[in-house]
């Protein structure tokens, strides 16, 4: 009996124990991630974690979903790899990453992006 305990004990988290794939798909997870956000011109350095892609991703999301309700056109004003060339208004261009700029700092600068977009009249 003791043996069968013993061997259900580990210093590892119960979800890696239940799940020792985890990691691979949070990589897998993570390089999807990335992949989009470098489409739209999203510069990354490769340190940044599963949360902090998430994070961006959700941000960038809602950015683009703030461009849509005022009419703006996601194929217009995100150019490939983050080159928009004639925007439909300066204000939907997501915004560039900083060097050397945190992946808090700037899901805090699309946020406030997002808001001014939120809080203007539609153009019709």
């Amino acid at each position: 009996m003791m043996g069968n305990f013993m061997r259900f004990c580990s210093d590892e988290p119960l979800d890696v124990l239940l799940n020792p794939h985890r990691g691979a798909e949070a990589d897998q997870a993570r390089a999807a991630g990335a992949s989009r956000l470098q489409e739209l011109g999203i510069r990354l350095t490769g340190t940044e974690s599963v949360e902090e892609v998430g994070n961006l991703q959700d941000a960038v999301e809602e950015f683009e979903t703030a461009v849509e309700a005022q009419g703006g056109d996601l194929m217009v004003d995100e150019g490939p790899h983050g080159r928009t060339v004639e925007p439909d208004r300066a204000d939907f261009v997501l915004p560039r990453r900083h060097d050397r700029e945190s992946v808090p700092a700037f899901v805090s600068r699309i946020t406030d992006a997002t808001r001014r977009l939120q809080g203007r009249r539609r153009d019709y």
